[in-house]
């Protein structure tokens, strides 16, 4: 057994647990500590740390981040602080931490965890992973391999940004019952459909736990969909996958590493 501990960076919480990467399952409970407001690259390396040491696990940790992640840099920062864009954000959970950290864009590292150990298990070819919650998340999976950083809630949908009209945020902000917001959430899907044409949806996030309120009234002609079945927990196993070296590339040198 391998057990990695996996961290999962959100807008208004950072999550932690110790992940069974061969089984995909939490081997102790959960912690969650708010994050800082702002959501300073300082402040969040400082809850980063308190989790690694409060778990005290040796070996690599996965980090998830809000945003666009490549080689450990991150490149955007819709709903953090605007010092996270270009930050060598590997090497600063590294210095903080004492362990070689492995960072993943959130919802990539949502969909590696659906695909390996939840509602994407044995689906061949192409599965989209969609988490709804203050914006919209996605990961692009082909068999089993990851497309990372895919950043689909920013598509336009003529005169719509998708994640600013069909997120949950904009459902609540809009006031919309489900059946209206699944009129709004199909629309985006069926353009998907058309770019991607994937067997299989996967609906992440906050909305995952209410699939009976929206799975009847979101039905596409090819494509299948279905909810997520990790829940709150996909981001921290995805997390600790990336760390243990699943679906992943080799992680650089420190001194590749530097800016």
């Amino acid at each position: 057994m391998t057990v990695i501990l996996g961290i999962d960076i959100g807008g208004s919480g950072i999550k932690g647990a110790p992940v069974d990467t061969a089984t995909g399952q939490l081997v102790a409970e959960r912690r969650r500590i708010p994050t800082p407001e702002g959501a300073a690259p300082d402040d969040v390396k400082a809850v980063v740390a308190e989790l690694v040491a409060h778990f005290g696990l040796p070996g690599p940790v996965g980090v998830t981040f809000p945003g666009i992640v490549q080689r450990g840099h991150t490149l955007s920062a819709a709903n953090v602080h605007k010092d996270w864009i270009g930050l060598n954000a590997d090497a600063l959970f590294t210095e903080a931490t004492g362990h070689d950290v492995f960072l993943i864009n959130d919802a990539d590292a949502a969909g590696l965890a659906e695909a390996r150990f939840g509602a994407g298990v044995d689906q061949s070819g192409t599965v989209l992973v969609l988490t709804f919650g203050t914006g919209i998340g996605s990961a692009l999976i082909h068999d089993g391999v990851l497309v990372p950083n895919t950043e689909l809630g920013h598509l336009w949908l003529r005169d719509k940004h998708a994640e600013t009209w069909a997120s949950d945020r904009a459902r609540e902000r809009d006031d919309l019952n489900w059946k209206q917001w699944s009129k709004r959430a199909c629309t985006y899907l069926q353009h998907l459909e058309l770019l991607f044409s994937p067997e299989l949806f996967i609906i992440g996030g906050g909305i995952s736990k209410k699939a009976e309120k929206w799975q009847p009234h979101l039905k596409l002609e090819r494509s299948r969909v279905v909810p997520a079945q990790l829940l709150n927990e996909a981001g921290i196993v995805g997390a600790a996958m990336m760390a243990a070296g699943h679906l992943a590339p080799a992680k650089p040198s420190r001194s590749a590493k530097k800016v």
